[in-house]
């Protein structure tokens, strides 16, 4: 029996960059098209098959732990974007502000698509979705350098919509312009889901 079922919804690939020196800047260079291996996009800062732990994971790793790097792309959708920029002032947010390695058109809702669900290519290259990307504010200093006073407003104005991780789970090329097609796990939500939500909000 299937675990993961295709559906009906695709997302074009509008966009893709890569942070080189995450040191230096959050800031992604553009790019046309890409080879991704299992260890993400080559020369890619976020890149490699591990990483350490960050504060995303404290509570379960001490912050450095070297773990299973599945933050290997950062995935947001145009729709998501556009709703960013409104509620932030701007006419538009460059992906590359973002450090974004993905934009894709289409999906619904896409920040909130299922963990483990998967994006996949024409040619097989498949990502899988780890988590919804939370918000942080580290693209506001690259948002000031092209709109000045802005980048504070990056964090708020993005909660919810600020796509999800991603980690690669069979190798391929990702080209701009292609369609990656959404599978879904088949399973039900988690029936104590939201009383462990509710229980760490109190």
């Amino acid at each position: 029996m299937q675990a993961l079922v295709p559906t009906g919804y695709a997302g074009r690939i509008r966009w893709i960059g890569r942070v080189a020196d995450r040191d230096t800047t959050l800031a992604a260079e553009p790019l046309q098209e890409v080879a991704v291996s299992y260890a993400g996009i080559a020369g890619e800062a976020h890149g490699g098959l591990t990483r350490p732990s960050c504060s995303r994971v404290v509570a379960q790793y001490p912050r450095g732990t070297e773990i299973r790097n599945v933050r290997q792309f950062s995935v947001l959708s145009a729709e998501d974007l556009a709703a960013i920029a409104a509620k932030m002032g701007l006419e538009r947010i460059d992906p590359g502000w973002v450090g974004a390695s993905l934009v894709v058109e289409g999906i619904p809702d896409f920040t909130h698509i299922p963990p483990s669900a998967r994006l996949q290519g024409p040619d097989g290259v498949s990502l899988v979705v780890d988590m919804e990307n939370r918000p942080c504010h580290l693209p506001a200093r690259v948002i000031d350098a092209h709109a000045a006073g802005f980048g504070r407003r990056f964090k708020q104005a993005a909660e919810g919509r600020r796509g999800v991780t991603a980690w690669v789970e069979r190798e391929g090329v990702l080209r701009v312009g292609e369609m990656l097609r959404l599978h879904i796990p088949d399973q039900p939500a988690w029936s104590e889901l939201s009383r462990v939500r509710d229980a760490t909000l109190t």
